[in-house]
C-alpha cells in the first residue's frame, strides 16, 4: 500500500509503499477514503507534539472495513466508519474510572502512538471506530472527526441556555464549521472577522451579524458565549470586551504565547474562560447527525496522496479555505 511518511522532524513528507497491516485483537483494518489533513499534523511534523519519527500522520481518517481482527462483534466487513483522535486508553486509571479518557496518560492517539489515515490502509481499535450516518459522503465526514468534532464539543461545554447568543472569532477551518453549528443549533450567531472580503460568505454560512472586533461585539449587544477558533491569542483576547456578564469564552485555537486578561473583566461581569477538547464521544455522534441532516458543510479543497506533500505545504502556510482533505479513490 501507498503511505504518507514523515521520516524526521521537519522533513519533507515522502509517498512510500510499505507493506499493508494486520490487524490485532480488537482491531480492523480501514480502506482509507478520505483524511482530513489539520493543521495539528503541522505542529507534529514539526516535533511540537509528542511522537515517534518515521510516522504516518492524520488524525480525521475515514473509510470502510475490510478486515477484522481476532474479538471484534461490534463492527463487520463493509461499515463506514472515521476514527477520532484518541483510540484506546489504560481504563485502569481515575482518568477512566471517571469516563474522562482524554486525560489518561497511557492513551493511544491516532497519528501518535499508531498510525494515522494519510494512507491507503490503517489499522484502528474497533470500539474506537464511529459509524459514519447515511448519507454523509466520505469527503465531508473527515474534518468533522476533528474540526467539526472539536467547535460542537465546544459548544456545548459553555452549556447554553435558551435565548443566549453565540459569537465565533475567526472564520476559518474551524471557525466556519462553528458558524454553521451555532445557527443549527438555534442561537444567534454573531461572527468577529477582520476579512471584509469574506462577509458574503459568512452571510452564506448563516452568521446573523458580522462584527470586525470584541468593541463591534458589545454594540450589537454582546455574546453569552464566545467560540475562540482563531490562531490568534490578541484577536481571542480583544473578544473579551463583547462579552455579557456570566459570559463564556471557550477556547479552541492554538497560538504558543499567553492570553492576556484583566482581572477586573472576570471579577466585574464573571465571565468564565474555558479550554476546551473533544469532550466526549456523544459530542462526535451528535456533529456527525447535524451534518447528515445537511445543516452543516465542511468547505474542503481535495487531493490525492500523490500530492500529500503540497496539500501540507497550503496548510502550513494558511493557503487553504477551509480544510483539506486527502482522498485515496477506489
Amino acid at each position: 500500500m501507498k503511505a504518507a511518511i514523515v521520516p524526521s522532524v521537519n522533513s519533507k513528507w515522502e509517498v512510500r509503499e510499505t507493506k499493508t497491516p494486520e490487524p490485532g485483537e480488537n482491531q480492523v483494518l480501514i480502506k482509507i477514503r478520505a483524511s482530513g489533513m489539520c493543521y495539528t499534523d503541522v505542529h507534529q511534523a514539526r516535533g511540537e507534539f509528542p511522537g515517534d519519527f518515521p510516522r504516518t500522520l492524520g488524525h480525521e481518517p475515514v473509510g470502510e472495513i475490510v478486515a477484522l481482527g481476532p474479538g471484534v462483534t461490534a463492527r463487520q466487513k463493509g461499515d463506514r466508519v472515521g476514527v477520532p483522535w484518541i483510540q484506546h486508553t489504560c481504563g485502569r486509571c481515575e482518568w477512566c474510572a471517571r469516563g474522562k479518557p482524554s486525560f489518561c496518560e497511557k492513551s493511544i492517539g491516532t497519528g501518535v502512538q499508531i498510525s494515522g489515515g494519510h494512507a491507503e490502509y490503517m489499522v484502528a481499535y474497533a470500539d474506537a471506530t464511529m459509524l459514519l450516518p447515511e448519507g454523509l459522503d466520505y469527503e465531508q465526514a473527515a474534518p468533522l472527526f476533528c474540526a467539526g468534532y472539536t467547535v460542537w464539543s465546544g459548544l456545548r461545554w459553555a452549556d447554553p441556555q435558551p435565548g443566549e447568543s453565540f459569537a465565533v472569532v475567526g472564520i476559518g477551518g474551524l471557525g466556519h464549521l462553528a458558524v454553521q453549528f451555532a445557527k443549527a443549533a438555534g442561537f444567534r450567531t454573531i461572527a468577529i472577522s477582520h476579512s471584509i472580503d469574506k462577509d458574503k460568505f459568512i452571510r452564506e454560512l448563516g452568521a446573523d451579524e458580522i462584527v470586525r472586533d470584541g468593541k463591534g461585539l458589545a454594540k450589537v449587544g454582546g455574546a453569552d458565549v464566545i467560540l475562540g477558533t482563531s490562531n490568534s491569542v490578541d484577536a481571542m483576547a480583544d473578544s473579551i470586551t463583547g462579552l455579557r456578564p456570566d459570559g463564556r469564552l471557550v477556547l479552541m485555537g492554538i497560538e504558543n504565547k499567553p492570553l492576556p486578561v484583566h482581572p477586573a473583566d472576570l471579577i466585574a461581569r464573571r465571565i468564565r474562560i474555558l479550554g476546551s477538547q473533544q469532550n466526549g464521544r456523544e459530542y462526535l455522534y451528535e456533529a456527525l447527525q447535524i451534518a447528515a441532516s445537511g445543516k452543516v458543510k465542511v468547505m474542503t479543497e481535495t487531493y490525492s496522496l500523490d500530492e500529500v506533500t503540497k496539500a501540507y505545504d497550503r496548510v502550513a502556510d494558511g493557503k487553504v479555505r477551509f480544510r483539506a482533505v486527502i482522498t485515496t479513490g477506489d
